[in-house]
């Protein structure tokens, strides 16, 4: 899925030297991946792991003499819409926001102009990208060494709502022997840059890809998204998915885990996401072990006993 990141995709840290953002870069670079400089305004001269820091984007392009493929922006909330603004002006068109809790009308103007200008955001409250033993943005499969164990090179694209659970399917799909092609945490809150449906046809154009995971959450109108892309576009790519929080459906006007797991209506509950999903063909997991032999069997796999 070069699309998205490959061996030699490079890309930024904003808010660098902050504590979280220092953990990530050392992560990143230890696994493979090209970060080619970093944005802490005040913070010019400065390195972190041997990273140069620059007060801002549009110096860092000066001084590299290109402009990156990507930016992980971790900065804190109140200043994230001005770090993302930054950086897709300055031409950067792979956006990864780490950063939660951002107000949800700075988000939308985000989102507007990175559709303007043609960049992607993933995010914001997500993990980032792995492209397992090649590169990864963020902070997803944490340090280098346990990403390499959760994360082996195979066929499954994984989709997720939440980080955490990212790496606990892509380690069961790990396990079973069939692997990830690339994982992406797209992020928890109620507006996000990246949803399924407008990463399918990345994935449908990656080679490597040969199935599908989501995880996914009650709350929000992604799942009917995906279901409509999946009916109208001939997707060549099995689904499966696995819904939790089932018990909120109990439970009306409840909010868990992320901040878009608001149901507002009964569209919004997990029996009607499930049933739609279904209609389009996309199987529903009832426990997370059972995901590799239900991929297995979509791909005419043998499955053990």
């Amino acid at each position: 899925m070069n699309h998205l990141i490959d061996e030699n995709t490079t890309f930024i840290v904003q808010g660098i030297t902050g504590r979280e953002a220092v953990n990530l870069t050392r992560e990143c670079l230890d696994y493979g991946s090209k970060i080619v400089g970093g944005v802490t305004p005040g913070r010019k001269g400065r390195d972190v792991h041997g990273v140069p820091v620059y007060d801002s984007v549009a110096q860092l392009v000066e001084a590299e003499g290109h402009v990156p493929d990507g930016s992980v922006v971790t900065v804190p909330p109140a200043f994230t819409r001005d770090a993302v603004f930054e950086a897709i002006e300055a031409g950067i068109k792979l956006i990864v926001i780490v950063t939660e809790r951002i107000p949800r009308y700075d988000v939308a103007q985000m989102v507007e102009l990175a559709n303007l200008r043609g960049a992607r955001i993933i995010g914001p409250n997500c993990l980032g990208i792995i492209r397992p033993g090649v590169a990864k943005m963020g902070g997803i499969g944490g340090p280098a060494k346990d990403a390499a164990k959760s994360y082996q090179p195979g066929v499954v694209g994984v989709m997720s709502r939440s980080g955490g659970m990212t790496t606990e399917i892509s380690s069961t799909l790990t396990a079973a022997g069939l692997g990830v092609s690339t994982a992406i945490s797209i992020g928890g809150d109620a507006i996000i840059g990246s949803t399924y449906a407008e990463l399918m046809p990345l994935f449908e154009a990656d080679e490597q890809t040969e199935a599908i995971v989501i995880y996914t959450e009650p709350g929000g109108r992604m799942e009917a998204e995906l279901a409509r892309y999946v009916k109208e576009n001939d997707c060549r790519l099995p689904i499966v998915a696995f819904m939790a929080g089932r018990f909120m459906d109990e439970m009306p006007g409840m909010s868990f885990g992320h901040a878009g797991t608001i149901v507002e209506g009964k569209a919004d509950t997990a029996a009607e996401k499930i049933e739609r999903l279904a209609e389009a063909g996309i199987t529903v997991a009832e426990e997370i072990a059972e995901i590799p032999d239900l991929i297995k069997q979509k791909l005419g796999r043998e499955v053990a006993a």
